[in-house]
């Protein structure tokens, strides 16, 4: 279902429990994949996948903060719980639609996919440099922006005994701040 502006969003939002929506941007290698296979996932799962083109709609991705396309946004009570940047395997989307967990995807390389997720707020300078730093190595991850969810960030200070972000879970080990070479180890970057 494509989506032409933000008051759509809100009303597909209060007419559903849990959506999902992709922002994208065509003519993206990256953003094409991600639509392509979040289609067909959608059909596979039974589930409606809704998107959003940010060369035709401007006020979605800014009213949450989205700089990045694709980004595939997870909303459940109309507020935004998740939100998962890049081109995944279709088995993923499958796994995320149908919320039977996510499937272990293996890279090009043939070893298992990191599960990264890092925890920021919108005024964190060390959150959008560590977002940048993910970004240039390729490496796929969850945002989720603990000033806007109380209970994600519970959640956060449950994982690792602290507040401050950002925070960045990489198969349930937790790297507290930019802590570069601890990253590196842990998603095996030379």
């Amino acid at each position: 279902m494509i989506l032409k502006s933000f008051d759509q969003l809100k009303q597909a939002l209060q007419e559903n429990e849990k959506l999902f929506l992709l922002i994208y941007k065509s003519g993206s290698a990256q953003s094409d994949c991600a639509r392509e296979r979040i289609v067909r996932a959608g059909k596979q799962a039974g589930i409606p996948v809704y998107l959003a083109d940010v060369n035709e709609v401007n006020d979605i991705h800014t009213a949450y903060g989205i700089t990045t396309a694709p980004s595939l946004l997870e909303f459940s009570g109309q507020k935004l719980r998740n939100v998962t940047r890049g081109c995944q395997a279709e088995s993923w989307y499958v796994s995320a639609l149908s919320g039977t967990g996510f499937s272990q995807a293996t890279g090009t390389d043939g070893k298992p996919v990191k599960r990264v997720t890092v925890y920021t707020t919108p005024t964190c300078t060390w959150c959008n440099t560590i977002k940048t730093y993910f970004k240039e190595k390729n490496i796929n991850f969850n945002e989720i922006n603990v000033a806007s969810d109380p209970s994600r960030a519970e959640e956060m200070v449950r994982k690792s005994g602290q507040q401050g972000v950002p925070q960045t879970d990489i198969n349930g080990q937790v790297v507290v701040g930019f802590d570069k070479k601890r990253i590196n180890e842990l998603l095996e970057i030379r």
